[in-house]
């Protein structure tokens, strides 16, 4: 096979396939949504990092009547179907065009891009303006867009003018591909716009409706926006989401997908604990790993067969999601997340059609969106937790190792921003007093509100303890070298020279919680953490044994 170059950050087909990159085929696709050509429009909706992008120039290179694509699709899947091929490849003008790029803290910003995107769509078909086919007063509403000229209403209306103009001039209906339709409205919504964008993309969407300029339109995003909002009389609409069947194998890798590139690249001892990370998706019929997740770390692995696995999907956003959803006070989801973290299910009320501007009106909406978006799977159909649903309830879970971690520092990241915003006087005046019994109240009363994302572990007592003390104008030292050992946590106040060192146990049994302490105070005692902190010249140093079964707790000092 010679030499395996992975692409990484590439979406262009063509560059994939003239530079020999590997490529697993999806141009099964096109037959696919062929089967259907008298749809007007086709929603593929499908979490970011699961292939939109690259489908979709793979169908631009397909249909574009001004290329000649039969090299690039040599050797696929779709090269057998000699009569399709003969009826539809380079055969229709395109108009492909993508908002992925459009954001802006304000509307102005954000309204500016989109508007760049329109007319770097208007640049690559400049020959309209040479044609005498095109009336003159389309060519100067086109040249205004190109120019980044045009009024509002100009640019809300200007797919509708292209589409026109392409198709008056090739005499043939134009085929629209639209990727990543909804960023504009996430990101309004993100940044408190919406209503604005919202009007300009519901403009721009008229294009969809009743034109007789249109052969077809295949449009991406991550959400199906409900049809009222920007839809709004759009017929022949047909969704393709995760709960569907019909192209769900065509987004992320099967494992037979994932298994034959394993072997080409000689890596297929890795076959399991890839699977652990980055398996895991159920959509529709199809068990699917992220395909964005698989081709970084064979790439890693090819230059150091010892690379651990790493969250990739999670560098691609800010993961907000589920701290929004967390600090909801008027949601009751800590236990849902527990059983989420442990390997369980939940069983919700599921949504594919959402606004922007009301995801998190209600804890059903959050769920799909969590489901959605790609944090949680469906469970299958013959697993016993997808058994005894409700009408309307669908059984999810976190999907693998990787998405796990990401709610795991998600909750941290919570816990330490509720820890951190909220009084601490009560718990702090208890440490520095040495007040045991009100530090067990109040430390059994904090951890009934937080969520274990370590099946109650000592590393998560540990990292509760660091967030509740950390950022309250105190040096907290954790698992520093100390006297003979490493002690736990080291709280320092330097201005009253005191400190207080705390050694942490957690057992399996609330009868032996009292032991524990004992054990952690002897702890301190014969590796003389305290001792190390007094020769530092802190007149008052405390030591204190925290003992942990689940949600409770239980203090004692020296």
């Amino acid at each position: 096979m010679g030499e395996i170059k992975i692409p990484i950050g590439r979406s262009s087909f063509a560059d994939i396939r003239k530079n020999r990159y590997y490529y697993i085929d999806k141009s099964g696709l096109i037959k696919s949504l062929l089967k259907t050509d008298g749809t007007q429009v086709t929603l593929l909706t499908r979490p970011r990092r699961f292939g939109k992008t690259l489908n979709m120039y793979m169908l631009a290179e397909f249909f574009d009547i001004r290329k000649d694509s039969r090299a690039l699709f040599e050797g696929l899947s779709i090269s057998e179907e000699k009569e399709l091929c003969r009826k539809w490849m380079n055969q229709y003008p395109v108009l492909f065009l993508s908002f992925r790029t459009v954001d802006g803290l304000s509307f102005e910003k954000a309204y500016a891009m989109l508007a760049a995107v329109l007319a770097r769509t208007c640049q690559e078909h400049l020959y309209l303006l040479e044609s005498e086919k095109v009336n003159s007063y389309e060519k100067e509403v086109f040249h205004r867009i190109a120019s980044k000229t045009a009024i509002q209403e100009e640019v809300e209306n200007g797919l509708q003018l292209l589409a026109r103009m392409m198709s008056v001039y090739h005499n043939k209906p134009v085929i629209l591909l639209m990727d990543e339709y909804d960023v504009p409205l996430a990101k309004a919504s993100e940044k408190g716009y919406y209503p604005e964008m919202l009007e300009v993309v519901k403009g721009i969407m008229q294009t969809i409706k009743d034109n007789t300029s249109l052969k077809f339109a295949v449009i991406t995003g991550c959400l199906r926006i409900a049809k009222e909002s920007i839809f709004t009389g759009t017929n022949n609409f047909v969704s393709d989401t995760i709960n569907d069947t019909g192209l769900n194998e065509y987004f992320g890798f099967t494992q037979a997908e994932v298994d034959r590139l394993l072997q080409d690249t000689g890596l297929t001892e890795h076959a399991e604990r890839l699977r652990d990370w980055y398996d895991g998706y159920h959509f529709g019929n199809y068990d699917v790993y992220c395909p964005w997740d698989v081709m970084n770390h064979v790439k890693d692995l090819m230059l150091d067969p010892s690379a651990e696995p790493k969250n990739y999907w999670e560098n691609t956003s800010d993961n907000s999601i589920i701290r929004t959803f967390l600090k909801r006070t008027d949601f009751d989801v800590h236990d849902k997340f527990e059983t989420l973290l442990s390997g369980g299910s939940v069983r919700e009320n599921i949504t594919d059609q959402l606004t922007y501007d009301m995801l998190t009106s209600s804890e059903e909406n959050l769920w799909s969106l969590l489901y959605l978006t790609g944090y949680l799977t469906r469970m299958r159909k013959d697993d016993p937790a997808g058994d005894c649903l409700q009408p309307g309830q669908t059984a999810l879970r976190i999907p693998n190792k990787e998405i796990r971690s990401i709610f795991q520092k998600s909750v941290k990241a919570w816990f330490t921003e509720v820890s951190q915003e909220s009084s601490r006087d009560e718990l702090f005046a208890a440490l520095w007093n040495g007040d045991t019994e009100k530090l067990t109240v109040l430390l059994s009363d904090l951890l009934f509100d937080t969520i274990s994302y370590f099946d109650y572990r000592e590393s998560f007592y540990h990292a509760f303890l660091t967030g509740l003390v950390s950022g309250a104008g105190y040096q907290v030292e954790s698992n520093c070298e100390n006297g003979l050992g490493r002690s736990d946590l080291v709280i320092r106040d330097r201005r009253n020279r005191r400190a207080v060192v705390i050694e942490a146990k957690w057992t399996d049994s609330e009868k032996k919680l009292e032991q524990e302490c004992e054990e952690a105070l002897r702890q301190i005692a014969d590796r003389q953490y305290a001792k190390k902190v007094e020769r530092s010249g802190y007149r008052q140093v405390l030591s204190l044994g925290i003992a942990f079964f689940k949600k409770q707790c239980l203090v004692r000092k020296e």
